[in-house]
């Protein structure tokens, strides 16, 4: 039997939060996951470290990256099936070098396919649904140790999706794929802010893939991104002056391109070196950062921008940039997107929990009672009584989470705060 590994480094990816688990373990086989679980009474899954909150948190953490991804394709049910630790960005490569995709992937693809999954992250498009629209199928140990496999002909699948790590730790995660796909990405400046609310779904539906990214206080947001799917016969260039935005170079637009950033320029590149904001082989974004983001009801942005305009001062004063992104209705029950059609109004702060505490309030004060839905990953302040009512399938959730694991081995805290409200 291989020895499990224990993992002594006790910080999240964004250095905001310390875990309080007593073992970080590394299994190096499906067999030693099952073994760890039934033998401890609290357990769960830790993926790519991500998350910005306690939700991964417990006694006994199991992280599954030594185990292989060993990916398998099958071309005639058009799916993936590979290892949940397995980063977003190495599915993405071994997909396209197989002449397959996926139909979207986030800004980072260091995340891995079982923490994006069971936190209901995504990308953009206003076509496009969560990455966790596209599981298909899951494999998790349960409570007692036992492997079990689940797919969407199993009753009460679309609530063990965007499962928040409470049904077991996922070993294994099958995706829908499609044919690859190339992508052009061009950067825009000048779009003003009365615009970009009063044409919203003009300016998100423009291209496969939209972000805005901004602060809440110019006249103007900072850039407009348009990742386009690059048809044979299509333009050479992708204009965005119907839109009020202006073409804006690389070099004008960066001073000089981060090296951690995915090509911009228009140049046409395989869907998984496009899709993401940030190459797989640098470090990814600022890194040092408390990251905040809500899920608000496509029909109700303009409300949302509106009045977050309206305390753009105090928010900048901690903000490090905004994007926004477009995200298709999906059918799982705790996803941000659950039964209609939403906007990611996402925040990058300045790591200074406390000032960040400050302003979330009154941010949330706005998004909540519009029906925004806070990323399960991200940093938020609001608990079970504010969210239960965002969630209208969160009883069936409670009560099917309670059939898989009724000795609580997969609870913690923050499922108890946030969503079992116990």
């Amino acid at each position: 039997m291989t020895q499990t590994h224990t993992n002594t480094d006790r910080s999240n990816w964004a250095k905001n939060y310390v875990y309080r688990a007593t073992e970080i373990l590394e299994p190096a086989s499906i067999d030693e996951v099952q073994r760890v679980v039934a033998a401890n009474r609290r357990v769960r899954a830790l993926g790519t470290r991500h998350s910005f909150n306690a939700l991964p948190d417990t006694d006994v953490l199991v992280h599954l990256g030594r185990i292989p991804s060993d990916p398998v394709i099958d071309a005639a049910a058009g799916t993936v099936t590979v290892g949940s630790a397995t980063r977003y960005g190495d599915l993405a490569r071994h997909l396209h070098s197989e002449g397959f995709a996926l139909h979207n992937l986030g800004s980072l693809p260091h995340i891995s396919v079982g923490g994006a999954t069971a936190t209901g992250t995504h990308g953009s498009g206003d076509g496009n649904g969560t990455l966790s629209s596209a599981v298909s199928g899951l494999q998790l140990v349960t409570a007692d140790g036992d492997l079990l496999d689940v797919d969407r002909s199993t009753p009460g699948f679309d609530g063990m999706v965007v499962g928040l790590g409470a049904f077991g730790v996922v070993t294994r995660v099958t995706l829908d794929v499609r044919p690859t796909f190339d992508v052009r990405q061009d950067a825009f400046v000048g779009l003003p802010w009365d615009r970009l609310i009063e044409d919203f779904d003009a300016i998100m539906g423009s291209a496969y893939s939209v972000s805005v990214l901004t602060m809440w206080s110019g006249d103007t947001v900072d850039h407009l991104w348009l990742k386009t799917i690059v048809a044979e016969g299509g333009p050479d260039d992708i204009d965005a002056t119907h839109l009020g935005a202006i073409a804006a170079p690389s070099a004008e637009l960066f001073d000089e391109q981060p090296t951690n950033m995915t090509v911009f320029g228009g140049v046409a590149g395989p869907w998984s070196e496009r899709l993401p904001h940030f190459r797989l082989d640098s470090t990814p974004s600022a890194g040092e950062e408390i990251q905040s983001e809500y899920l608000v009801p496509r029909d109700r942005i303009r409300e949302a921008l509106t009045a977050l305009r309206g305390i753009g001062p105090r928010i900048d004063e901690v903000l490090l940039i905004t994007e926004l992104r477009t995200v298709a209705a999906d059918g799982l029950w705790l996803s941000g997107a659950s039964d209609r059609d939403v906007v990611g109004v996402h925040f990058t702060f300045a790591p200074d929990t406390e000032r960040v505490d400050r302003v979330l309030p009154a941010i949330e004060d706005i998004l909540l009672p519009l029906g925004g839905r806070p990323h399960w990953g991200k940093h938020f302040l609001a608990t079970a009584e504010r969210l239960a009512p965002l969630y209208p399938r969160r009883s069936e959730w409670i009560e099917l989470v309670e059939r898989h694991d009724p000795t609580g081995t997969f609870r913690n805290g923050f499922l108890e705060e946030r969503v079992f409200g116990d």
